[in-house]
């Protein structure tokens, strides 16, 4: 008898042990003081693989609906936390009351997620001065780090041009839409905006490098680090572009992902994995097939498992696609 006895305690011992997988996640950063780029930092309990989601422009072309919908579909999926690759308002304006609108819409919509929610700019986000003081007391740094599970996620800012150098390319960039309007002569092709290099490729500071630098000289053993962008900083050869952090980089493991193309592409650089990201409600290109709505799931176990899902493919119930906010 006292030998069952023994025996049942110790199966309900295993058992216990079992269920106790689940625990506080580590999230660390930076920000001490005023408001934070993300929405919350209650995470719910995690074993010790997790997983997190990424939505790609929304603007650019918003299809009305799509985002809401994206909403609604990763609240199904359940991921730890929800990441952005910029482009989330239309912006390009001046007008503090409109931004206002603009962001409070996006934020209404947003809210509806279940999980923390990780803002990042775009070139609609960030398109001019205003715009970045803007986004400052709203959202707080433009770029920043934060560590989760023993992974590093940098989030970086591709509009991160001097003042000066900010105004030339908005002002570049109202004369192209002028001429795209038909209301003054020229074509967008000779534009100057449109021969910039950081109208595709962006452009990123000392300030920020040295940013960067530091955190990773902070975490130089992490498990793995993401490197999220809006434009593709890495396509730009000269200082401006990712190379001096790409060779920070290059001893540790890591993945680049960006959005901005509205048009799906991957490809291998340095050995690892660079994805340009389509659309999570943008403006898509006639014709090209790779410009869809997704999101991105990525399944952090020893290595990243990245898996690109269609939004027309994922399902309620009912076989539909969800419409409302669950």
């Amino acid at each position: 008898m006292k030998g069952k006895i023994v025996i049942l305690l110790v199966l309900c011992i295993s058992i216990s042990c079992r269920k106790e997988v689940k625990r506080v996640p580590n999230f660390e950063h930076d920000i001490t003081t005023g408001p934070t780029p993300w929405t919350s930092s209650t995470f719910e309990l995690e074993e010790h693989d997790f997983t997190f989601a990424i939505i790609s422009d929304l603007n650019g072309g918003e299809r009305e609906g799509v985002y809401k919908t994206a909403v609604s579909q990763l609240n199904r999926l359940d991921p730890t936390f929800v990441l952005s690759v910029g482009d989330l308002i239309d912006g390009g304006t001046e007008d503090s009351l409109q931004l206002a609108k603009e962001w409070d819409s996006f934020d209404a919509r947003t809210s509806k997620l279940n999980m923390p929610f990780f803002y990042l700019g775009g070139n609609h986000d960030l398109t001019n001065p205003r715009m970045r003081t803007f986004w400052k007391k709203r959202l707080g740094p433009r770029y920043y780090h934060f560590v989760y599970e023993d992974v590093l996620f940098l989030m970086l800012d591709s509009e991160d041009y001097t003042e000066e150098r900010m105004l030339e390319i908005y002002k570049a960039r109202a004369t192209a839409l002028q001429i795209i309007a038909g209301e003054i002569d020229g074509t967008y092709e000779e534009s100057t905006y449109f021969n910039m290099p950081e109208r595709s490729t962006g452009g990123m500071g000392k300030e920020q490098l040295g940013y960067f630098k530091n955190v990773l000289e902070a975490y130089p053993s992490v498990k793995w680090t993401f490197v999220l962008m809006h434009k593709p900083l890495w396509m730009r050869e000269d200082d401006k572009g990712l190379k001096n952090l790409e060779t920070l980089l290059i001893n540790r493991p890591y993945t680049v992902i960006n959005g901005h193309f509205h048009s799906f592409s991957h490809t291998k650089r340095n050995g690892r994995d660079y994805t340009i990201l389509g659309t999570t409600g943008g403006g898509q290109k006639e014709g090209d097939s790779l410009s869809f709505d997704h999101v991105t799931l990525i399944r952090m176990a020893k290595e990243p498992v990245i898996t690109h899902l269609k939004m027309d493919g994922i399902l309620d119930e009912t076989g539909q696609v969800p419409r409302g906010n669950r």
